[in-house]
């Protein structure tokens, strides 16, 4: 499932797919796989994305 709520949320925040990734340390290519709901991230790298945009776990993460 595409992750559509962290796509919003970078792009709110005028961030590049590469400027989170190296917020958060980890590559463009893995904040684009999150993004189109190819790749599962940890939860460390979850709430390093969250600090990065400024957000909660469940503000993005959370399926309603």
């Amino acid at each position: 499932m595409k992750n559509f709520k962290l796509k919003i949320a970078r792009m709110e925040k005028n961030m590049s797919q590469e400027d989170l990734a190296k917020a958060v340390n980890v590559t463009r290519q893995t904040i684009g796989l999150i993004e189109n709901g190819d790749y599962n991230p940890t939860v460390k790298l979850c709430v390093a994305i969250c600090k990065a945009l400024n957000k909660t776990l469940n503000d993005l993460f959370w399926e309603e």
